[in-house]
This record gives structure tokens, sequence and C-alpha cells, in this order.
């Protein structure tokens, strides 16, 4: 008979950041985004007196702008630009500030054009105009103008205007890095790391995200800690990567306080404590990060350092889950299952278990096939559990691998094929899967879909019986006792390989040992012991043994 795995083996999927000791192995690439600017902080709030005086200190500032820049005078034009764009004590008007913009701009004003460049890119006060906003750049970055010139860089990279090429990108950002602007310095920095638009040069981009990471840039300071976390161009050292991380975390970057919390839940740099550890992931998660909300759920789910509260659990399971991420998805469809923290609700549990599968998670195309085999939460559909099995079995999950085998072997789903079971089986059984191994050796037994091999199956049974299959121990056992399949018969070893199975609490191992202490083949003759393993089996309602006492009874 065909060993077949619980087809009900829904369990949680392994923690992926909570008790694996990982810092993220690689950069969150930020998207690049185009600035807008103010000439000496002129909608800076902090620069003007806040309460009654507030209105009046702005009302002040624009009189004085407008007088100036109606007298065409461009810094002044551009103040009020910006006056309008920012609502700086005034109504809030893009058209206006466009206009104003353009007059500076029209002047040779850089920032203005600058600013005008960034209003056609985000369709502030105009249409939305790409290469109108390109064009605007270019003329202020022509100037020298390091905004500009990274802001050309955006688009560049990010083919918005242009046709997307890196080595331009790459350009402009290094003529706005060399300025000293903190954002250009780190994504030069990033074009170094990766290789777009340059030889890929670890020790150059440490060298830009240093520059940038003195000037307090938080993106920066994160990239920096996480390569001498990853030892990328640096030896390893969790000390500086620890304290980079933690310039970034105290500055409100997200993905630096779940690192963050990774050194301190692991121990990295900074003696081990998870109260701090639980703190950072509390921080990421609050500003909505989705891998700390999942190690907080799966704190909470696992009651690790936090007390165990399921209702927590599937909360910050849910945020993750909603923003795509597959591991809380996956979760928060076992805790559906599982009815924990929610009602159970197979619909529910499918749902996300969906969502997950339909992202490439092959834990998740396994489960979802294992639903719709089962009919939970759905119709009992063997076509679509063969599948999502198939999804998972072609990734090289191998639980997935060995249904898809069950199901050719019974033709569920598919057209009864013992040449594709027998496939399918051999790869679970190549990655030491003990079941499979021994589902394997039964095929070569009765040629199921390969040429009959006693050998082979012999060989197949014997791996899986060194694993401690208790099935395949038996059967081995019982090779040596009868002398079956090429097997020299040989009742020490016979009684040697029943013992490891009676041992596990298999029935028919327990019986046959005691035969053999009845009969004392390969043991000493021992009637105790014979009525002993024969009590054990017959109490697992193994009619032979219950047959065997009653003959020694009489």
């Amino acid at each position: 008979m065909i060993i077949r795995p619980s087809v009900i083996a829904l369990t949680l999927m392994p923690m992926l950041y909570v008790y694996t000791p990982v810092i993220l192995a690689t950069i969150d690439n930020e998207q690049a985004k185009g600035f807008s600017v103010a000439e000496e902080k002129a909608c800076d709030k902090t620069t003007y007196a806040t309460g009654k005086d507030f209105k009046q200190k702005y009302t002040t500032a624009f009189e004085r702008y407008r007088k100036a820049a109606e007298q065409g005078n461009a810094t002044a034009q551009f103040n009020l630009g910006v006056f309008y764009q920012n609502g700086c004590g005034i109504k809030q008007d893009y058209e206006k500030a466009v206009a104003w913009y353009r007059k500076a701009a029209e002047q040779g004003k850089t920032e203005a054009q600058s600013n005008l460049g960034f209003m056609y890119s985000d369709g502030h006060g105009v249409k939305q105009d790409f290469a109108q906003a390109n064009t605007w750049y270019r003329k202020a970055a022509d100037q020298g103008y390091a905004v500009a010139q990274y802001n050309l860089g955006v688009n560049y990279a990010t083919g918005e205007g242009f046709k997307q090429n890196y080595t331009r990108a790459f350009e402009w950002y290094q003529k706005a890095a060399e300025q000293g602007m903190d954002a250009a310095q780190y994504q030069l920095g990033l074009m170094y790391q990766n290789g777009f638009g340059v030889v890929q040069n670890f020790a150059q981009a440490n060298a830009w995200y240093r520059k940038a990471a003195d000037q307090g840039y938080a993106v920066a300071q994160y990239s920096l800690g996480n390569n001498y976390a990853t030892g990328e161009d640096f030896k390893q050292n969790y000390t500086r990567a620890f304290k980079w991380s933690r310039k970034a975390a105290e500055q409100g970057y997200a993905k630096a306080q779940f690192n963050l919390g990774l050194f301190y839940q692991n121990g990295y740099g900074i003696e081990q404590d998870y109260k701090q550890a639980a703190a950072w992931f509390n921080k990421a998660a609050e500003q909505g990060y989705a891998k700390a909300q999942f190690n907080l759920g799966a704190w909470y789910d696992q009651g690790h350092v936090i007390k165990q509260d399921y209702i927590q659990a599937v909360t910050w399971y849910r945020k993750s889950a909603e923003q795509g991420y597959p591991s809380a998805q996956i979760n928060l469809a076992t805790m559906y299952l599982d009815g924990k923290g929610v009602t159970q609700d197979y619909a529910q549990s499918i749902a996300w278990y969906q969502k997950a599968a339909e992202q490439g998670i092959d834990v998740a195309q396994y489960q979802l096939g294992l639903m719709y085999h089962n009919g939970f939460g759905v119709v009992q559909n063997f076509v679509q559990a063969n599948v999502w099995y198939r999804k998972a079995a072609d990734q090289g999950y191998a639980e997935a691998q060995f249904q898809l085998g069950w199901m050719y072997h019974n033709g569920e789903g598919v057209k009864e094929d013992d040449a594709q079971a027998a496939a399918w089986f051999h790869k679970v059984a190549e990655q030491g899967d003990a079941t499979a191994q021994f589902n394997f050796g039964l095929f070569y037994q009765k040629g199921y879909g390969i040429e009959q091999d006693y050998k082979q199956a012999v060989a197949w049974y014997r791996k899986a019986a060194n694993q401690g299959a208790a099935n395949a121990q038996a059967k081995l056992g019982r090779l040596f006792d009868k002398g079956l399949m090429g097997v020299e018969q040989d009742h020490v070893q016979a009684f040697s390989w029943y013992r490891k199975a009676a041992n596990q609490g298999y029935a028919p191992a327990q019986n046959n040992l005691g035969v053999m202490y009845a009969k004392g083949e390969g043991v000493k003759q021992d009637s105790k012991q014979a009525i002993t393993w024969f009590h054990k089996a017959a109490d697992q309602g193994y009619r032979p043994a219950s047959k065997a006492l009653a003959i020694l009874k009489k």
C-alpha cells in the first residue's frame, strides 16, 4: 500500500524574519523623486512667528515680494511662486505659482526653472508634461543648479520624458553629488551598488553612501548600515552596522527601525534585547512597514517576548497582508483556518492563501491545493488541487510533488499515470523525504510506472528505514526474515529491523517481533517477551496479534 501523509497538513509558515538571524541582504531601492525648493526658506514656517502674528508675518513678506515681482525682480517672482505653491499665508494656487515661476524662469532664475519643471512633472497648475519638465530642468542644470541636475537624473532613471537611460542618469546624479547634494550622493551610491549606468563597484557605492550619511541623510545611513551587516565591500561589522542603522532609525526611517529590531533580536552589534527589538519593530510597524507588522503579528502569535495574543496577531498580520506581504497573507489564512483570533472561516482562509499563491509563493500554492483537495472553503475540486500542487511542485516544493505523485497514482484530477507518479515520487525521494523513498521503493517492487527492480526497491526501502521510517524498517525486517526480493535470509537482521519499527509503535512489526521471540528466530526464545509484543500490537487492533495471543493461551 502506498503511504500518503495526512492531507490536512496545514501549519503556520516558518517565521521568515522573526526567529531566523537574517539582516536584510538587499537594498530596498528608494524611488527617487524630484524636488522643488523655496529660496531662503521663504515658506519655512519655523522662520516666522506663530500664533496671532503668523498670518501677519506672511502677509508682510508677500506684499514686499509682490511689489518687487511686479517691477520684474526675478527673486521676488520666484518667492511669490513659492508662496502660492505652498499656501504660505495665502490660499494655495498652483496656477498662480506656475505663472510667477515662469516669469522668473524666463529671466534665467535657476531655482524658478527647476521648480517650474517640478510643476510640469507633477501636473500642478499645468497639464502634466514630462518633456516640458525636462526642458526647464535642463535650463537650470546647465547653469549648474544641483537640484535640477538631480531631477534630470531621476527622470532619466525612471524614463519620464526620456527613454530610460541609466548612463545619463548617472552623469546628472554625479554633477549634483559633486556639489554636495545628499540625495544625489545616495542615488550615485545606489547606481554603483547595482551597476546601473556604471560598472558595479561596492567600494564606490559605500563611499558615496558615506558622504550622504555624514550629512544626516537617513536612507544613506540605512544603506551603509545594511552593507556593513552583509559585508558588501566591507569586512562584516555588526557594530558599525548597528551604529548607522541607529542613526537612520532615530530619524524615523522605518526600514532602519526594522533592521535595528533585528539587531537587538539577534544580538548583532549590541547585547541581545528582545524588549528593544519589539519596541523598534513596533515603531516601524506603526509607520506601516509590512515586514515589521508581520514580525509583531508573529511574536503575538507565538507568545515570543510579548504575551501571546491571537487577536493582536491577527490585527498585525492583516495590516501587513493588506499591503500584499505574502508571509502575512499565509499566516492570516492559517489563523482563519484554525480559528485563532478570528472566527474559523474556510472561505477567508482560502482567499488569503490565494493572494499569496498568486504571487508565486510555493507554500501558499500547496496550501491552496490542499484546500481544493479537501473541499475546505471551496467545493472539492481535484482538478484545481492538481493545478495548484503543480505550480508549487514546479518550484521544487517537496510536499506538493508528493501530492502530485499520489494524485497521478490514484487518478485524482488527472488521468491515472504511474509513470508520472513515479517521476514525482522520485523527485521527493531524492530530496530525502522518507515517505517518498518508501513509496518509490514500492513502485520498484511492484513495477508501477517503472521497470520492476528488486535491488532498487531494497535500496530505497533502506534509505527510508535509515531515516527512521517505521514502515520501511518493518519492510526490511520482513525481507530479511523471509529471504525475499534477492535479500539473503538473516533472522538477526530481521529481528533488528523489526525491533526498530516496533519501538516506534508500529503494530505489524510488534507482531512480527512477538513471532520471532516465540520461535526463537534471531533471538533467544522468550515466551514472555513474545506475549508482551503481541499484546502491544493487539492493543492497537492488529488482528494477527490477537489471534496469536489466543493460540498461546490454549
